[in-house]
């Protein structure tokens, strides 16, 4: 069985982009543009890893994160933030999120996979 990877930015470049790089390398890539719809898309689709912007036009991509983490059947999936806040405080607003990472964009088209393929149970 396929691999399910979530994709939470509300830039159609970035998702289009993180979707056709993971779709290339195998994974099942379901996407999201705004973070109710990603809360909404892990609770049905249960994915191995969601990969959320920090940045997202209706919350803040850790308070969806946080949200998630409330949630018994979301709590232990990897929340990988890609973002570009790679500055201190960008990753001040992530650390505390259990079960995460954090990869700057813009992203490295040529280790994406493999960066994100580590979080992978």
């Amino acid at each position: 069985m396929r691999k399910k990877v979530l994709v939470v930015d509300d830039n159609a470049n970035n998702l289009m982009l993180e979707k056709d790089l993971l779709e290339v390398a195998g994974f099942e890539v379901f996407v999201a543009e705004n973070a109710a719809d990603g809360i909404a898309m892990a609770r049905k689709e249960k994915p191995d890893v969601i990969l959320m912007d920090v940045r997202l036009p209706d919350m803040r991509g850790t308070e969806a994160a946080g949200i998630l983490r409330q949630d018994k059947e979301t709590r232990d999936i990897h929340i990988i933030f890609v973002t570009a806040s790679v500055m201190a405080e960008g990753r001040e607003e992530t650390k505390d999120i259990p079960n995460s990472g954090f990869i700057g964009k813009p992203i490295n088209t040529r280790t994406f996979v493999k960066d994100i393929s580590q979080y992978i149970k």
